[in-house]
């Protein structure tokens, strides 16, 4: 048998995860159950306006993801299936919450298959506890609700740093979203 690691053993979960939520961290622990290795790929998206740099997304998504041996966090700036090719994977892992994330993926998906047919896609239900949790939530919820809201949504390592950078934005000239 070949040293070579097989392809379809990798995946890569890709997202802005700005920031990552305990929805994300559903899937990453499902997924890295299902793969020898799960790469978090936080995307560089230059039409959305994210709370948190692209260094900090980074940070945050590897103290969540630490105690996984399996899993690793890396950032790119290129197509999704570019990016899973050049690390060595052949499977694109996604979440979905709702029918309308399905419709989106759906679309999504087609697209990467005429990019790259030998990538596939794997997708994997929300648990029904996540399935309205989504990144723009949070920053509602901190902004209003505070940290104490949080901790439904977040894992309690992200609190303190979402209302960090929350609390630097409140100025009424700062609105980032």
């Amino acid at each position: 048998m070949s040293q070579e690691t097989d392809p379809f053993r990798t995946a890569v979960f890709a997202g802005t995860f700005d920031p990552i939520t305990l929805g994300h961290l559903d899937v990453i622990r499902r997924g890295r159950a299902l793969f020898d290795h799960l790469i978090v790929g936080i995307g560089i998206n230059p039409g959305k306006t994210s709370l948190f740099t692209v260094q900090e997304r980074i940070d945050l998504a590897a103290s969540v993801v630490r105690p996984y041996e399996n899993v690793s966090v890396r950032s790119f700036d290129e197509l999704t299936v570019q990016f899973v090719r050049r690390v060595g994977a052949r499977v694109i892992l996604r979440g979905l919450r709702t029918l309308t994330d399905m419709e989106y993926e759906f679309g999504m998906t087609l697209t990467n298959q005429r990019l790259d047919p030998e990538i596939e896609t794997v997708f994997l239900m929300a648990d029904g506890e996540y399935a309205n949790i989504s990144s723009s939530l949070i920053k509602q919820v901190a902004r209003f609700g505070g940290g104490a809201a949080l901790e439904r949504f977040v894992p309690d390592e992200l609190i303190g740093p979402i209302m960090a950078k929350i609390g630097s934005l409140e100025s009424p000239e700062v609105n980032r979203w």
